[in-house]
């Protein structure tokens, strides 16, 4: 019964096998998973004896996986589910008494926008939960979801893996900022002195801002070359920049007020048509039952969904 038992199969050895289908990586999968490569060599050698394949074969630096791993993707990925739905289905959750922690995937920008107010509300209906943010990486954006590291993303990825659950919680427009006192303040709310200024332009990169490529590629079509006196991958970075320069930048516009007084920012509105950002939060199907997280998801709608978003505008309507 003992030899029986140690060699049986268990969730945790699955959980990584699944994630060395999707990561093709031992270093990979030790990081998302937060453990060590010899750890993960180990089960991957028992997950060998167990299946009685290789499961990886090497194809240079990346692990390609044998016809039987292929095989088995699909049923690991529907026991697991079923594994996490029959959990979720025994668990009651009490927000109150919960010391849980739950952990978003954010940009720079999410950060700001987010944190701030999420953390105060949580304090003060569920003191004991704890908040961790972690940095946006387009690589491990599903993964990250899948294997319980992170329980939801924030933010406007419109590359998301189309078999994720999401919920849209708002649209977010353009405006520009300018430092208090700028010389041209008012030439620069009419498109041809807009156009006709000095600019900061915010490039869009695939792990952070990829939702911002088409206004990005509008603004560079629009200002000429000359007038950009600066291209950085960063709007908090562009902010600041323009809050001690004569550049205008132009940033999403909860960014932008948000930084406005701190930074000493006027906030104008943008003279040039630009696309919405479409505000979305994410997250796996693994967990959408899941009571915690459940939870977890309708403070994030309650707090920053169109309604709430509504609510602020008009206070008056409360």
């Amino acid at each position: 019964m003992a030899e029986t038992a140690s060699t049986e199969l268990n969730l945790r050895e699955l959980r990584i096998l699944n994630a060395l289908l999707h990561e093709r990586s031992i270093t990979r999968t030790a990081e998302l998973l937060a453990t060590t490569q010899p750890a993960i060599s180990k089960v991957l050698r028992h997950l060998r004896a167990q299946f009685g394949d290789p499961l990886f074969v090497r194809n240079g630096h990346a692990m390609q996986p044998t016809v039987k791993a292929v095989e088995i993707a699909d049923q690991l990925r529907t026991l697991l589910h079923a594994a996490d739905s029959l959990r979720a289905s025994v668990t009651a959750f009490d927000a109150a008494q919960s010391d849980r922690t739950f952990s978003l995937l954010l940009t720079d920008v999410g950060m700001i926008r987010f944190l701030p107010p999420l953390i105060a509300h949580v304090a003060a209906i569920a003191p004991r939960i704890n908040i961790r943010a972690m940095p946006l990486d387009s690589r491990q954006f599903e993964l990250k979801l899948e294997a319980g590291e992170a329980d939801l993303a924030l933010g406007a990825f419109p590359k998301a893996p189309r078999h994720l659950r999401r919920q849209r919680l708002y649209f977010d427009g353009y405006v520009t900022v300018v430092r208090n006192g700028h010389p041209r303040i008012s030439a620069a709310r009419s498109r041809a002195g807009f156009l006709a200024q000095r600019h900061i332009l915010v490039t869009a990169s695939e792990t952070g801002h990829a939702a911002h490529a088409t206004a990005q590629r509008v603004l560079a079509s629009q200002i000429p070359p000359a007038n950009i006196m600066l291209r950085v991958p960063s709007f908090i970075a562009g902010a600041i920049v323009a809050a001690e320069t004569d550049g205008l930048a132009t940033l999403p516009a909860n960014l932008a007020r948000r930084l406005a007084r701190p930074l000493g920012l006027a906030v104008l509105e943008t003279p040039i048509t630009l696309p919405r950002i479409e505000i979305t939060q994410y997250w796996h199907e693994r967990y959408h039952r899941d009571a915690a997280h459940r939870w977890f998801r309708s403070v994030t709608s309650e707090l920053f969904g169109a309604t709430a978003n509504t609510r602020k505008r008009n206070p008056a309507s409360n």
